[in-house]
This record gives structure tokens, C-alpha cells and sequence, in this order.
């Protein structure tokens, strides 16, 4: 019997994603005035580890809008692999909250980079990224 309902519903072979953490006991809405004109609001609801394109490491889940009415989804990722390049490289350690400094500005990247968020977006911290936000962050 049970199959028969299995086949009804299709077979479910997706791993569901791990809860996010890291979240803010208060729910605080913050504003981000782009260089594209638009003047966002958004909500940081968490992280989870990830892997993408076989790349451990973290994503950052932002809930944003711009017009507020239609809310949107952006995920930040960073690889693991980009901390450890950069850290190898400077000779100096990142702590957590400069992590998550350098994840800010890459989602403020995504602002400035677009006229209008429409729709869910996932972003990656790259090499690039991370030595011109910390160069921007004076890390």
C-alpha cells in the first residue's frame, strides 16, 4: 500500500536543507540606499553549511525588498576554501564577525550591481570579491 502512495506523491530523493542559525533573537529590518537608486530593506534570517559546485562552506539567507511589496530571497554563499585562500594569502585570520562583514558587502554588491531585485538570487563571495571588500573594510 505504501508504494502505491509513494508513487501518488513522487519519490522524494531531495535532502531536505539544514535549519538556518545564527539568527537574531529580534527580527531588526535594515536599510541599504543602492547605487542603482533603489533603497532596499532586508532582514538577515540565518545561516547553514552548504555545499555548491563541490565546495563546502556557508550560505547566508537574506530576506530583502525593495518596493515592499514583493519580498525576495538572496543567498550569500562562501566557500570555505575562499576564507582559507585569502587568509593564506594576507597572512592574517578572519574572525567571524569580519566574515560576515565581507558577506554584507557582497549582498550590498548585489544592490548596487542591479536595477531591481525581482526575483530569489543566489550570489557567490569569490577571490575577486573578498580582497576588494576587504580592501573596502580596511581588513
Amino acid at each position: 500500500m505504501f508504494s502505491k502512495l509513494r508513487g501518488l506523491f513522487g519519490a522524494r530523493d531531495e535532502v531536505a536543507p539544514e535549519p538556518l542559525r545564527g539568527r537574531p533573537k529580534v527580527r531588526r529590518e535594515k536599510i541599504y540606499s543602492a547605487d542603482s537608486g533603489y533603497v532596499y530593506q532586508y532582514f538577515y534570517e540565518g545561516f547553514r553549511e552548504a555545499v555548491r559546485d563541490g565546495q563546502s562552506g556557508c550560505e547566508y539567507i537574506f530576506d530583502c525588498t525593495s518596493d515592499r511589496a514583493a519580498r525576495i530571497s538572496v543567498t550569500v554563499f562562501a566557500a570555505d576554501q575562499t576564507f582559507i585562500a585569502w587568509q593564506r594569502e594576507t597572512e592574517r585570520e578572519l574572525n567571524d564577525v569580519e566574515k560576515y562583514a565581507l558577506i554584507k558587502m557582497t549582498l550590498f554588491s548585489a544592490f548596487d550591481e542591479r536595477e531591481h531585485l525581482t526575483a530569489d538570487l543566489a550570489i557567490q563571495l569569490d577571490g575577486e570579491r573578498i580582497s576588494e571588500h576587504a580592501q573596502t573594510l580596511d581588513l
